[in-house]
Order: structure tokens, then C-alpha cells, then sequence
């Protein structure tokens, strides 16, 4: 196995490569592939990672070994904010993947289902029309930012998907859960983001010098606290057409599969 790896620069004792993995990482990235070609391999503490640069190379990582890629590694974020690896995202190639994929082609993201929920997208955007024709109804130009507005845009149509909430923006009923999902969502695209020393070189794994595993620890509980409460809300409210009740009635007809933290990692 070892044999047949690709190209690779020499690496240290211990930490491989990760001595030359330099901002910006694309260009470093760049500069190891003019000297060692376009499909080279990296050791990153433990792990062993292979880069590819050549887009028929590529092609054929996501056509013809598709399967054999397909599986992702397993990091300290994913497990603590992915239900130990159980979500559609980070969970092994097999039965369990196929099943949650077939629930999103058929159940959750079929044509019909989005099409029911074609109103959400239509008030939401009306929304976002509103609050630029306030900034300009003055006749007057002004600057716009339109990144936040975008992201209240993309977060209420999701959440109004999900759970039937709105937690930006005006019209904003429950405050104090609103600003709980906030704090959780810019705490998780920190964490998300963050490198623990542990993945890549085990025996530190258990130091957690950066308290990194910590924070996790901490977000993950908090996540797991308020998704609950949604999950709970819906099993009160069984008439919102939302992807919560849809899962609740899917846990009806199997209670032992659909179970509550498989609800709650899929809509997480």
C-alpha cells in the first residue's frame, strides 16, 4: 500500500507535512503540485491525505471510484456536533446512508414537498423587497449591505422549512429562542472551522490543549437542548407542514430507526 502512494515531499517525524501547510493553503497547495505533479499525497500528523489537482483525475475520483471515496474521515466536530457520525454528511457508505438519502429524494426534497413549500420562498423574498425599498423609498441612493440581508433570507426560508420559525430579520415572535439559535449557529461556523490537534496526531487526543473538545462538548449539548425543544414543540403541533412533523411521522411507522437524535441530526 505504501508502495503505491503517490508522490509526496519529505515528511518530519510525527507531524508530516503540517509544517508546510501555509496560508494561503490553496497557493502552498499550488506550489507542491508544480513540484511534485498534480496527484500528490500529504501526511497530516496520522492521516494520510491525497491531493489532486488534475481535473480528469477528479472526474474519475467522483465517477468511477465514487463508492470508494465516498466515505469521509472522522473528526472530533463531526462527532460531537454530528451525533457521533450519524447524520447524511459524516455517517459510513452503506444502508444507513442509502436510507437517509432515499428519505431526502423522496420525502424531504422531492419536487411536490418543495412545491408545497413554494410560499415560504415567495414571503421571504417579498420580505427582503420590503426592507430594500425602505432603505431606498426616499428617492435617494444608499449603500446596501446585502450579505446579512441574504443570510436572514437563506436562514428564515430554511428554518421555516425545518420548524416553522422565523429567527431573523423583522417579525420575529419567539426573541429569546431566536437569539439562542443565533449564539449556536455563529458558535458552530467557529468550531466547524477550528483544527483539533488530536485528529491528526492521536496521542495528544486526550490533552486537549486548546480546549477545543471542551467548547465542542459544550455546543453540542446546547444544540442538543434546543433541537429537542423543537422535536418536542412538533409532537404538540402535528399541522405544520414542516420537515420536523414529516420525520415525527415517519418515527410513527418506525419508531426503532427514526429516533429522536436521527431527527435531530438530519435537521441540525
Amino acid at each position: 500500500m505504501i508502495s503505491n502512494l503517490p508522490p509526496s515531499p519529505f515528511a518530519l517525524p510525527i507531524i508530516g507535512h503540517l509544517h508546510l501547510l501555509k496560508q494561503p493553503i490553496q497557493r502552498t497547495l499550488h506550489s507542491l503540485s508544480e513540484k511534485h505533479g498534480p496527484i500528490f499525497s500529504l501526511k497530516l500528523g496520522s492521516r494520510l491525505a491525497v491531493v489532486i489537482s488534475s481535473p480528469s483525475a477528479v472526474e474519475e475520483c467522483f465517477t468511477k471510484n465514487d463508492i470508494v471515496l465516498a466515505n469521509r474521515p472522522h473528526f472530533s466536530v463531526s462527532k460531537y456536533l454530528n451525533y457521533n457520525n450519524t447524520t447524511m454528511g459524516t455517517v459510513e457508505y452503506g444502508d444507513h446512508w442509502r436510507n437517509l438519502r432515499r428519505i431526502n429524494a423522496l420525502e424531504i426534497f422531492s419536487s411536490p414537498r418543495l412545491t408545497s413549500l413554494f410560499s415560504i420562498r415567495r414571503e421571504e423574498v417579498m420580505v427582503l423587497l420590503r426592507r430594500l425599498h425602505g432603505v431606498s423609498k426616499h428617492g435617494n441612493y444608499a449603500k446596501v449591505e446585502l450579505r446579512s440581508m441574504l443570510l436572514d433570507l437563506t436562514s428564515n426560508i430554511i428554518m421555516r422549512m425545518v420548524a416553522g420559525k422565523r429567527y431573523y430579520g423583522v417579525d420575529v415572535k419567539e426573541i429569546d429562542e431566536a437569539r439562542i439559535f443565533r449564539e449556536i449557529l455563529e458558535e458552530l461556523f467557529a468550531y466547524i472551522s477550528m483544527i483539533n490537534v488530536g485528529d491528526l496526531i492521536p496521542m495528544l487526543q486526550w490533552v486537549d490543549i486548546t480546549g477545543h473538545l471542551k467548547k465542542l462538548d459544550r455546543l453540542s449539548k446546547k444544540m442538543d437542548v434546543f433541537l429537542q425543544g423543537l422535536v418536542d414543540e412538533h409532537r404538540d403541533d402535528r399541522d405544520r407542514n414542516t420537515m420536523i412533523n414529516r420525520f415525527l411521522a415517519l418515527q410513527e411507522e418506525q419508531p426503532e430507526y427514526y429516533t429522536d437524535d436521527i431527527i435531530k441530526g438530519h435537521v441540525g
